[in-house]
């Protein structure tokens, strides 16, 4: 009786009998696997990082994170870096494969329903162990993998340079050669789905508060806050005498303390704690009302800044800068605009505009107004902005970014779809800007 080619015995002795090239390929092969599998799972842990991990990553001195990070500012390159090494440790795992198979039971490549039978059990441990449950897995557990392989994600992205060069340089060509959107955010697919859906009978205020809704979860707290220059706010060192009169000019139910200066707020006085207390003389410590300030940092995402404020029974947010500096300041009011639209209590100055309309395409605009506003109200995206404007978020930043200087009055300069001239300017800075916008290139 013939012994049977496929029993465990057979691979055994076939094992005993190889010599150290043959043992280190088949030990390559579940290596390769468990290889793929960390890859696999690396794709997907990357790209569920939460943003608070994120912020932490960019601005931590350790090496690690520093890693992480880097990987992340460039997430094509990462990808692409990640598709080739998956690619050549499937295709090696593969070759080992067929090559045990055939060596072990004895069969050849012309064996076509060996070959079939070998490549589906391939399939179904390459689909199952290598894809789905590490994806699966590093969804809900992304930190742990993202560290531990970004210093070997690294070291591939500068073995592997050649063919993601190429295959990112091939892929943004065939993109220009026939227009096609790369990296297009569900932003953007939201936003042109709205403007196919939109119809004449759509009122002016009914697009307005579909695009904020859509637009909303895009926006950071730098892009919507009141700048420092423009915020009110007390002196701790103030008396309670003192202090009165500058409440009554303001008329805000909320407003920040500062200790020495803007950049050292203590904390939110509400003026319903300070209403018993108006009667109080100079001795009254109106300090002891201070309520604790919640800072959040620029980058902060307004959805999220929205729930913060929701959990945490709060209307205001000071917005600190990389260095812990007071940047800005976000109320709840400041929020809701962004979806339906400037609000007007009964203490806003009616006649105190941003901007002015000359005629429909020509706006003059204050220089303190911010991207995010005069984008709003110039109806253009946001984005066209931002590989020109650097790290400035209001109008006047702008002009000073595109000028390269402090301009003088009258001096005019293009950005399709804007003409800007100044309108208005001293040795210090801009004041106010005129602003044309050519319908034909607009990008809406």
């Amino acid at each position: 009786m013939e012994p049977d080619p496929y029993s465990w015995n057979n691979l055994s002795a076939l094992f005993l009998q190889a010599d150290t090239i043959q043992v280190f390929s088949y030990l390559l092969i579940p290596f390769l696997l468990f290889f793929s599998a960390l890859l696999s799972g690396a794709e997907k842990a990357y790209f569920s990082l939460p943003d608070e991990m994120l912020e932490h990553y960019r601005h931590s001195s350790n090496k690690t994170d520093t890693r992480v990070w880097k990987l992340l500012e460039n997430p094509r390159r990462t990808l692409s870096t990640i598709f080739f090494a998956k690619s050549f440790a499937y295709a090696l795992m593969l070759c080992l494969v067929f090559w045990f198979s055939w060596q072990a039971f004895n069969t050849t490549p012309e064996n076509d329903s060996f070959t079939v039978f070998v490549a589906f059990l391939l399939f179904l441990a390459l689909v199952f162990l290598a894809e789905i449950l590490p994806k699966v897995y590093y969804t809900h557990h992304p930190e742990g993998l993202a560290r531990s392989l970004a210093p070997f994600l690294n070291f591939f992205q500068k073995i592997l340079s050649p063919f993601t060069g190429l295959f990112l340089a091939t892929e943004t060509a065939v993109s220009r050669k026939f227009n096609l959107k790369m990296n297009q955010s569900p932003i953007e697919d939201l936003q042109e789905a709205l403007d196919a859906t939109i119809s004449e009978e759509t009122t002016s205020e009914e697009k307005e508060i579909l695009r904020g809704i859509v637009a909303f979860g895009s926006f950071s707290a730098k892009q919507i806050m009141r700048s420092r220059t423009n915020i009110v706010a007390f002196d701790y060192q103030l008396t309670l005498p003192e202090l009165i009169p500058l409440i009554e000019e303001n008329n805000y139910s909320r407003v920040p303390v500062f200790l020495e200066d803007i950049d050292t707020i203590e904390g939110i006085l509400y003026m319903k704690d300070l209403l018993p207390h108006l009667d109080a003389g100079a001795d009254f410590k109106w300090q002891s009302l201070l309520r604790s300030p919640f800072f959040v940092p620029e980058s902060k995402k307004v959805g999220d800044l929205l729930k913060d404020f929701q959990e945490m029974h709060v209307h205001m947010a000071i917005v600190v800068d990389e260095y812990g500096g007071t940047s800005g300041l976000v109320t709840l009011e400041d929020i809701i605009e962004e979806i339906v639209g400037d609000i007007k209590d009964e203490f806003d100055d009616e006649d105190e505009l941003v901007y002015s309309q000359p005629d429909e395409n020509t706006y003059i605009f204050d220089a303190k107004t911010s991207l995010h506003n005069f984008c709003k109200i110039t109806g253009t995206q946001y984005e066209k902005l931002e590989e020109v404007k650097g790290e400035n978020e209001t109008l006047a930043g702008l002009m000073l970014e595109l000028f390269s200087r402090i301009p003088r009055t009258g001096a005019e300069t293009t950005l399709a779809p804007y003409r800007f001239k100044i309108e208005a300017a001293d040795s210090k800075k801009v004041i106010t800007v005129k602003v044309h916008v050519n319908p034909e290139n607009n990008i809406l």
